[in-house]
């Protein structure tokens, strides 16, 4: 991939340190090893809001991604199928919902996020609801977007802005630069398909999104409604109380307030307040297998992964895709196997180190 959009997916607010310390944190998350118990057969099916999904994981909301390989987002609509998982359409993505819906077989997820156009909202959650969206997740974290270093460096907009850095960096990646063109450039399809009219504004303000917002939406939407962007227990249980149906912990990959914690760390103290019972979903830092078998254990009942995916797409495009799916997929079989479980719905607690159990604080 050309420079500029390799740090569009990479790069992370401020200094990057949330981002570098999201991965470092399940680094510091150890499994304790278990002998002698048959795990010949191992089951990684999971249930969640009702559906049951062939692994515990699924594909995070991410915007734009057919910038890293054309028709990106019809490859993770079909990975979707073939692994039975849910993918989660950005609202910024480049391919409409009713496209990614049909791609998907229904197996489509949408985020949403609310700005300054109420109109424009009701028109995507109509036409959400109208080719059968069961699934709404809205995303609270970017009330402002935060400072990108990377992205101002480059001149990362949407459109592009052609400058003289930018056109050396797309003519010293041919490949990339010329199946885009005989592509086309993607843009924000929601946008231009919506009879709102609405424009996307890449750094448009969400600073009036309230609690009254959330009341607005659950009154609006019978299907399944998430929070996501939640790091603060207190929120979670006030966000519960409103009636959504999961919440879904994310420090959005270190892409908001660098100095926040990391989303692994938040997870035991928000599953703490919420009770046992109640659905969470986590992103932000989560790299293999192993990772996502830690935060099951931590409380999560479902986990996203986002920039694995984009990593691999920009590599090999689809077979890119597809072997990134396997590696986890077996990492995950694997380290379920030797902390010696043979279904994924037996994780909990009891997986980890006991070290680690001693200094995680519950309070």
């Amino acid at each position: 991939m050309p420079r500029l959009v390799f740090d569009f997916v990479d790069g992370a607010s401020g200094n990057e340190f949330l981002s570098i310390n999201n991965n470092k944190a399940y680094e510091n998350i150890k499994l304790e090893p278990r002998v002698l118990i048959n795990v010949e057969e191992r089951s990684l099916k999971t249930k969640f809001l009702d559906t049951e999904y062939g692994l515990p994981f699924g594909f995070a909301p991410m915007g734009m991604c057919n910038l890293t390989w054309p028709n990106a987002d019809t490859m993770l609509a079909k990975e979707a199928i073939d692994n039975n998982i849910p993918i989660c359409l950005s609202m910024a993505a480049s391919t409409s919902l009713e496209k990614i819906y049909e791609l998907s077989n229904g197996l489509a997820w949408f985020q949403l996020y609310i700005g300054q156009d109420e109109d424009f909202v009701v028109d995507l959650l109509n036409r959400a609801k109208d080719c059968g969206y069961k699934t709404i997740i809205l995303t609270v974290d970017v009330p402002i977007l935060a400072r990108r270093s990377r992205d101002n460096r480059n001149g990362f907009d949407i459109p592009f802005r052609m400058s003289i850095k930018n056109f050396i960096d797309f003519a010293t990646h041919p490949n990339w630069s010329l199946r885009t063109l005989y592509h086309g450039a993607p843009t924000n399809m929601n946008y231009v398909t919506s009879k709102s009219g609405k424009r996307f504004v890449r750094g448009e303000s969400r600073g009036k999104i309230d609690w009254n917002t959330l009341k607005m939406l659950r009154d609006k939407w019978k299907g399944h409604l998430i929070v996501k962007g939640v790091m603060n227990e207190d929120d979670a249980i006030k966000i519960k109380n409103y009636g959504v149906d999961a919440i879904y912990i994310s420090n959005h990959g270190g892409r908001q307030l660098d100095c926040a914690p990391t989303s692994i760390n938040a997870l035991p103290k928000i599953r703490q307040k919420v009770g046992a019972k109640f659905p969470l979903i986590i992103d932000s830092g989560i790299r293999s297998g192993s990772d996502i078998l830690k935060a099951l254990a931590l409380g999560a009942n479902f986990v996203m992964i986002g920039r694995p995916l984009m990593y691999g797409l920009g590599a090999d495009s689809h077979p890119g895709l597809i072997k990134i799916l396997q590696i986890i997929e077996n990492e995950l079989s694997t380290a379920l196997g030797l902390v010696g479980l043979t279904d994924i719905k037996y994780v909990s607690r009891k997986i980890l180190s006991k070290n680690l159990l001693e200094n995680i604080s519950y309070e």
